[in-house]
C-alpha cells in the first residue's frame, strides 16, 4: 500500500496538475496505514500525510479533516511504545503538517489518559505551549467534567421527543414572571461569542446555520423563572411557528457537562452530511464554545471555566417548529449568567434545511 500510495505521490508532483481523486486515494491509504497495527504503519502513515499535505495536494478543509482522522486513528490502533520516537525532536514553529499532526496526537493521546510521564511528549507539548499552539491550551488529561467524552451509552441518545426530555432531566415549570421578563429582554448582538458557539457544529458539517443569540436584562431573573415561558417570549428563530406542530414547547433543567458534551459531539461526530474533525479538535472547539456561551475571555483557564460554570444556570430546551424536526439531532441550550441578567440562546439541528414541511 505504501508503495503505491508514494507512486501516486510522484504523479502528482511530475505531473502538473493535481488530481484531486489521486489526493483522495492516498489519503484513503494513509488512513488505512494508520489503522493498520505495527511500528512500520505509523512510521509510513506519518511518511504519507507530510508528503501528501506538504505538497498542497488536498484543499485546506480536506487535509484538516485527514491530519486529524490519521492521528485518531494511530492513536486508537496503535502502540504507544510505537507513536513515541515520533516526538524525538521539539519543534521550532507551529506550521507544517509534522507538527500539526504531532499536536493532535498529543490531544487524542490526553483523552485516553496516555502518555503521561513520557518526558519526550511532554517536552513537545511543553513546546507547542511556548508556540502558543491552539490545541495547546487543552490540559494533558480528561478533566472530570469531560467524563462523557466519545462515550456511547444504549438509550441516552439524542432527545427526540418531549417524553424523552422529561424522563431524563427535571422540567423547568412555566411562570408568568418568566414570560414577563422575556419580552422586556433586549438583544445584545456579539459576532465574535456568537462564532466561536457555533464552530462545534460548522465544523462538524450540521446542515442548518445554528442560532445563537443573547439577551441582556434590565434586572435580575428569578432563578424560578428561567423556564420555557421566558424562552418563548424571545426573538428566537427556531421557536418561529411555535405550535404549528403536533406538541408543546418545553424546557428541563440539565448541568454544564451536559451542554459541553454536546458540543464535543457536534464536530467529534460530525454532521449527517459533514465529516468528524477528531477527538483533539473537537475537545477544542467544545471548550470555546463553551466559554463563548458563559461570556468568559477567550483563553481563560478550563478549570476556570468549570469553577465559573457553576454559578450558571443551564436549560435545554426543545418546541414543535419547522426548526426542530426531531428527526436526526436537534440541540437547544439557554444559559443564565451568575448576575441574572444575561443570557445566551443556542440552537443547532442536522436537518437538511431545505426542509420546511411538518413531517
Amino acid at each position: 500500500m505504501y508503495e503505491a500510495a508514494e507512486w501516486l505521490c510522484r504523479t502528482m508532483t511530475d505531473s502538473g496538475p493535481r488530481d484531486a481523486s489521486v489526493a483522495s486515494t492516498v489519503g484513503r491509504i494513509t488512513e488505512t496505514l494508520a489503522d493498520t497495527r505495527s511500528r512500520d504503519s505509523v512510521t509510513l502513515a506519518v511518511d504519507l500525510v507530510d508528503r501528501l499535505l506538504s505538497e498542497g495536494a488536498m484543499p485546506p478543509g480536506e487535509s484538516d479533516r485527514l491530519l486529524r482522522s490519521v492521528a485518531a486513528k494511530l492513536v486508537k490502533a496503535q502502540h504507544l511504545r510505537d507513536i513515541e520516537p515520533l516526538f524525538s525532536e521539539v519543534p521550532d514553529g507551529t506550521s507544517g503538517p509534522a507538527v500539526e499532526l504531532r499536536a493532535c496526537l498529543l490531544g487524542e493521546l490526553a483523552l485516553i489518559g496516555s502518555g503521561a510521564g513520557r518526558r519526550s511528549l511532554e517536552a513537545y507539548a511543553e513546546k507547542l505551549r511556548e508556540l502558543g499552539h491552539p490545541l495547546a491550551r487543552l490540559p494533558g488529561a480528561r478533566l472530570d467534567m469531560e467524563h462523557r467524552f466519545a462515550v456511547r451509552v444504549r438509550g441516552l441518545g439524542s432527545f427526540k421527543t418531549a417524553k424523552q426530555l422529561r424522563s431524563r432531566l427535571p422540567e423547568a415549570p412555566s411562570t408568568d414572571g418568566g414570560a414577563v421578563a422575556g419580552r422586556g429582554a433586549g438583544d445584545a448582538r456579539d459576532d465574535g461569542r456568537a462564532n466561536a458557539a457555533a464552530r462545534p457544529f460548522r465544523a462538524g458539517g450540521w446542515a442548518r446555520e445554528p442560532e445563537t443569540r443573547f439577551f441582556t436584562l434590565p434586572s435580575p431573573l428569578s432563578p424560578d423563572d428561567f423556564g420555557i415561558s421566558f424562552i418563548k417570549e424571545l426573538p428566537l428563530r427556531c421557536l418561529a411557528g411555535e405550535g404549528g406542530r403536533r406538541g408543546s414547547a418545553l424546557a428541563c433543567a440539565t448541568t454544564p457537562d451536559d451542554v459541553l458534551n454536546e458540543l464535543f459531539s457536534a464536530s467529534y461526530v460530525g454532521g449527517v452530511n459533514g465529516q468528524g474533525q477528531g477527538g483533539a479538535y473537537a475537545r477544542l472547539y467544545a471548550w470555546e464554545g463553551f466559554c463563548a456561551l458563559m461570556g468568559l475571555p477567550a483563553g481563560v483557564p478550563l478549570l476556570e471555566a468549570v469553577r465559573r460554570a457553576a454559578d450558571h444556570r443551564w436549560l435545554r430546551f426543545m418546541a414543535f417548529t419547522d426548526w426542530f424536526h426531531h428527526d436526526t439531532s436537534d440541540v437547544a441550550f439557554a444559559v443564565l449568567d451568575p448576575t441574572r441578567t444575561r443570557v445566551a440562546v443556542l440552537a443547532a439541528t442536522d436537518t437538511d434545511a431545505d426542509r420546511d414541511g411538518p413531517g
